[in-house]
């Protein structure tokens, strides 16, 4: 039978598919995260990355708010040999989303607030220094939405919400990536057109083409155009 860590990888095949599932770092620890999670090479105009960069500078989530939400990141996704939430820097990621999309603010640091007082009212603790049990339990009563009703209570959203990030840090990171097994980026193998179709329509592939285009030795290779529009490599 398919674990729940299985079924997730399912389910976040289609995400990446069709889109991500989005609706504090302390000053010196930016620097780190800037260099492992998001120093793009590519797709960022200088005014996306001047924005990047003066996120970096900001701290939102304190450390015990952070460290509220990596325990929190670990009950929801469990670490396997493959991955961890810290090597995914899940918590890094959820506190660049919390300053880049301020909306995520209240809810997220009012569920925290929230788990709390919870925790504090049943368990006589602060919601890390309960038991895992006792974690798992208090979860299980925010993990679901009610079908029918109107509008979710405000805990129910927030837990929507974290764990919506959480997925989604993991499994755009290096290391979820490669748990998922996402190949979307390796070119496929095109041997070209069965010889019996051109042949049944009297046509021929020429040589010099067959080089440029079916060569499997050259399938990494990135396409070079003359200004004509005439394939060269």
């Amino acid at each position: 039978m398919m674990n729940r860590r299985d079924t997730i990888k399912s389910l976040m095949m289609g995400s990446l598919a069709g889109g991500l599932l989005l609706e504090g770092c302390a000053p010196q620890e930016s620097a780190a995260i800037e260099k492992s999670l998001w120093n793009y090479k590519y797709g960022r105009t200088p005014e996306e990355a001047a924005h990047d960069q003066q996120l970096m500078t900001e701290t939102f989530l304190e450390d015990t708010e952070l460290n509220m939400i990596t325990v929190l990141a670990n009950l929801i996704l469990p670490p396997t040999p493959e991955g961890t939430i810290e090597q995914a820097k899940v918590p890094e990621f959820i506190e660049f989303m919390l300053k880049d999309y301020p909306a995520f603010q209240t809810p997220i640091r009012g569920g925290l607030m929230w788990l709390n007082n919870y925790c504090r009212k049943t368990c006589g603790t602060l919601f890390v220094q309960s038991t895992e049990e006792q974690q798992k339990s208090i979860l299980d009563k925010i993990a679901y939405p009610d079908p029918n009703a109107k509008e979710q209570k405000h805990e129910v959203q927030f837990f929507t919400l974290l764990r919506n990030l959480v997925m989604t840090g993991y499994f755009t990171s290096e290391v979820g990536v490669a748990e998922v097994g996402y190949k979307g980026n390796i070119p496929n193998v095109w041997d070209g057109v069965p010889e019996e179709v051109l042949q049944s329509v009297g046509m021929a592939y020429e040589e010099e083409w067959i080089a440029k285009c079916i060569d499997q030795s050259k399938r990494n290779d990135t396409a070079q155009w003359d200004e004509e529009g005439n394939l060269l490599t």
